[in-house]
């Protein structure tokens, strides 16, 4: 048990990125996490942490020992767990890390609702939009949209959305309804940057728009800002369904009357196997699924 003890220090050490906000995690000092996590390293008989005034690293002994060590924190604790809670209210931290857009839009208004319902839970909710490995960054649960590769990870397939291009009233007023793909190069197509280049829009077919299609006089990386300048009237945005349907409500935003068909993403919900038997990973995920069946039902026809 002491052993363990120690790698449960190693691991969120790392996992938080310093020896304080390890012990802030931990409930304990910063000086009693390095003693523990120099006691593993005497047994080990290596150095797992590459120590400065200012910083951590691991070793190449520590990235190596990282994630089997995570896996027997996880596999302990959720067999801990299961047993003291197989009964009990979830409850304790729960980690989830979700795209940017899906966290902000679609989940983040439904976050009170699941509070409420389990009290006893301490939700940890971070956005980001790049691959992460939930078992090395301490994740319980990871929303993802579009197709997934191979993975050890538990995939839950929670629904899909689909993609829109759509305009300000103002906006098709000046410059027309595109009706087909090639009537978007005589429009500015809002970009969304990644790796510091606009994204293409691509629909299910696989085509895409012509080139001149994506020159627009504003592109971002970041999905809020970009709905803020179509509805400003500053171009055509190609999002999801989900991320615009209230300013579609209000009437902001109009759909282009495109014949082309729009591509469908499915979203899954993604865990380390070990947490799903966790209660509070558990009962996230089955709210995450009576979210997206609720959105289905209540989606109009064609949606």
């Amino acid at each position: 048990m002491d052993t363990l003890t120690s790698i449960e220090f190693f691991v969120t050490t790392v996992q938080a990125g310093s020896f304080a906000a390890g012990a802030k995690r931990l409930g304990v000092t910063a000086s009693a996490v390095s003693r523990r996590i120099a006691r593993l390293e005497d047994e080990l008989g290596v150095q797992l942490l590459a120590r400065t005034t200012r910083s951590l690293r691991l070793t190449e002994d520590g990235a190596a020992f990282l994630d089997r060590g995570a896996r027997i924190v996880e596999e302990y604790r959720a067999a801990t767990e299961t047993l003291k809670g197989a009964r009990a209210a979830p409850a304790g931290a729960l980690r989830v890390d979700a795209a940017v857009v899906l966290g902000r839009t679609l989940l983040g208004p439904k976050i009170p609702d699941f509070l409420r319902r389990y009290p006893r839970i301490r939700l940890e909710l971070t956005l980001r939009d790049q691959y992460i490995d939930p078992v090395a960054e301490g994740v319980d649960v990871a929303l993802r949209i579009g197709e997934l590769g191979d993975s050890s990870l538990v995939a839950r397939r929670l629904g899909e959305i689909r993609t829109l291009i759509c305009g300000s009233p103002a906006y098709f007023r000046r410059h027309g309804r595109p009706k087909r793909l090639e009537d978007l190069a005589r429009h500015a197509c809002l970009g969304f940057l990644r790796d510091g280049r606009p994204t293409p829009y691509r629909f299910a077919d696989g085509r895409l728009p012509p080139a001149a299609a994506v020159e627009a006089r504003f592109n971002t990386n970041d999905a809020d800002l970009l709905l803020h300048g179509a509805i400003a009237g500053l171009g055509l945005l190609y999002s999801f369904d989900f991320h615009v349907e209230g300013a579609l409500a209000r009437g902001e935003l109009e759909a282009a009357p495109l014949r082309d068909p729009s591509l469908t993403y499915p979203v899954h919900a993604l865990y380390p196997r070990s947490r799903h038997l966790l209660p509070r990973a558990r009962v996230f995920v089955d709210f995450l699924v009576e979210l997206f069946e609720a959105r289905r039902k209540e989606a109009p026809s064609g949606r």
